[in-house]
Order: C-alpha cells, then structure tokens, then sequence
C-alpha cells in the first residue's frame, strides 16, 4: 500500500540537545558532586534532587521560545554547558570562588520554570513572566529556598543572588544590576558565550538547502556562515 507522502515538517526530527537527556543528567550530578561547599551543596539539591518536582520540570524544561535552546531538555543542556565552562574556567582564574561561581550557573537560568508555559512542545511566556521577567522570578526562587536552610550564611546568598541578578551583564539587557563579582562576571560571560553558539545551532537548523549562510540574525548582529553550501 503506498505510503502518504512525507512533509518537510514530518521529515525533520524535532529540535533537541545533542547529547541525549541521560547523559546530560549524569554529567549535571557529577558536577553537583564537585561542589564542596555544604550549604550551596544543601541548596543545590533542594532544586536538583532527583526526587523533586523542582528538577522532574526542570529536566524537560526548554531554555528559550526561540533564541536559543528553544527545544525540550533545553534548559538542562544550555544549564549544564554554562556550569561546565564555568568550572573549568574556575580552575585557570585562582580568585574565583569555584563553589560560588558553578552554584550561581547552575541556578542562574531557574527563573525559567516560572516564566515560560509549555504545551505540546509550544513554549509561550506565562503571565508571570510577561509581568516580572524570568531574573526576577529566578531570585525570588532561590532566595526563598535559601530562607528556608538553616545557617545558610548571610554573605554567601548576597553573592549568590546577586551572580542570578546580574547574569545578563546589563540593565539594558535585563538585568537590574551588572555584575559585580568575579563569579557573576564569569557567569555571565560563560551564559553570554552559550547563547551565541546556540544560535548558531539553531540557524543551521532553519539553513536553506544549498545555502552557505544564514537569514541576518539578531542576537548575532549579522548572518552566520557555515562553510561552502552544498546540497541538502
């Protein structure tokens, strides 16, 4: 029996991270194993624990409507690339507090669960979002959680929450303040750097068959050249 035939939409697999999801879970839980530090440790596992319903929405979470990582299990991927980098540019600069620095790019996109609603693999901004942005619904996540460890130091959420104020580097970027510290400069140089190549990702996806270059992109400020065009 012959078969309907097969769309452009039915013969591309839907977006998704490049390393599958299990992967990126076991990769994410040794990095929560690095850090040392109890207390962000104590926080860190109030969010990622497996057993939570914090980490069952984050797992699945998308990281964009479009920009980039706009794809189930975005967030993961795009969360666990920002942290990786981080830590392993901790270890070349010796100032930067690396438990501090990995705790505040593990968390600083968390904001996201509460500014995005997804149904059906759409993905659309939630009133909260429209109405108070994803920084700000990321602090109040994770402040709250802080008030609710014992002992957790007074200074070491200040640092903290001011790496998930100050992630996207500028007021006129969203951010309420720049960042101040060593650990939210790196941070938000490392999510800064993450963002660009994941739309590099995401217009060679959208590439025309044949095509060398990209439509003129905003977040790159131009179009983006993936070598010699050759047949779809």
């Amino acid at each position: 029996m012959d078969q309907p035939p097969t769309t452009a939409d039915e013969a591309q697999p839907p977006p998704g991270p490049a390393r599958p999801p299990q992967q990126l879970e076991r990769e994410l839980r040794e990095l929560l194993q690095s850090v040392g530090d109890p207390q962000l440790r104590a926080l860190l596992d109030a969010v990622f624990g497996a057993q939570t319903a914090t980490w069952a929405q984050f797992r699945d979470a998308p990281a964009a409507k479009r920009n980039h990582h706009a794809y189930r299990h975005g967030l993961l991927e795009h969360t666990l690339t920002v942290a990786q980098g981080v830590g392993a540019l901790a270890a070349i600069f010796d100032a930067v507090d690396r438990d501090l620095a990995v705790s505040g790019a593990l968390l600083h996109d968390i904001g996201k669960l509460d500014a995005y609603d997804v149904e059906d693999d759409a993905v659309e901004m939630s009133d909260e979002g429209r109405l108070r942005g994803e920084i700000v619904l990321g602090h109040e996540r994770v402040r709250g959680l802080i008030q609710q460890l014992p002992d957790f130091p007074p200074q070491r959420a200040q640092a903290l929450l001011h790496v998930i104020l100050s992630h996207h580097g500028s007021l006129a970027h969203g951010s309420p303040v720049a960042p101040a510290t060593r650990e939210a400069t790196l941070v938000h140089m490392v999510d800064n750097l993450g963002g660009r190549l994941g739309s590099f990702d995401r217009l060679e996806r959208e590439l025309e068959d044949g095509a060398s270059w990209s439509r003129w992109d905003r977040t790159l400020g131009g179009s983006a050249w993936f070598g010699p065009a050759t047949a779809g």
